[in-house]
């Protein structure tokens, strides 16, 4: 099987192409990246299906050599499919923040730039955790336990402090 080079050139310009436009923030601009890389991807399944042949209808004259697999053209109808409800919800999207803001463009959120300058320390995530968390009360497992009823509290360490690093 011998691929064909012209379209392999225009898979990887296609390709090329849509990752470019889907990295813009023109929400037109993602949308035709994303199209261009379904169209992309639909000539990639095309030329693993290799050359045209005959229609996979089976007859006993003919080698299973010569039948063409309908596999590919299933995948690139379904791909077809796909790319137009990606499509529509796109357009979709588009026109909605059209509508609202007459504008194309993503803006940075304030609360984007704000979390993406907080550092990773939370201090609820970080806190201590008692041993049990129960709401029910704990009895001990052993006579020895039941002398120290406070076995299953948190220890009191003076020296960290809530919400601060150490």
């Amino acid at each position: 099987m011998s691929i064909n080079l012209t379209l392999l050139i225009v898979m990887g310009v296609l390709y090329a192409c849509g990752i470019y436009l889907i990295l813009e923030r023109s929400l037109t601009r993602v949308l035709l990246g994303l199209m261009l890389l379904a169209n992309a991807t639909n000539i990639l399944i095309l030329s693993t299906g290799g050359y045209a042949g005959l229609a996979p209808l089976f007859t006993k004259e003919a080698s299973p050599e010569a039948y063409s697999d309908p596999l590919p053209q299933a995948l690139i109808l379904t791909s077809i499919v796909i790319s137009f409800a990606v499509t529509a919800f796109m357009l979709g999207i588009i026109y909605r923040t059209w509508v609202l803001a007459r504008q194309d463009e993503i803006q940075d959120d304030l609360e984007d730039r704000r979390v993406a300058k907080t550092p990773s320390f939370d201090a609820e995530d970080d806190a201590i955790v008692p041993l049990e968390t129960s709401e029910f009360a704990v009895t001990p497992a052993s006579p020895t336990d039941r002398d120290k009823p406070d076995a299953t509290e948190t220890p009191n360490t003076s020296s960290s402090q809530e919400g601060g690093s150490a």
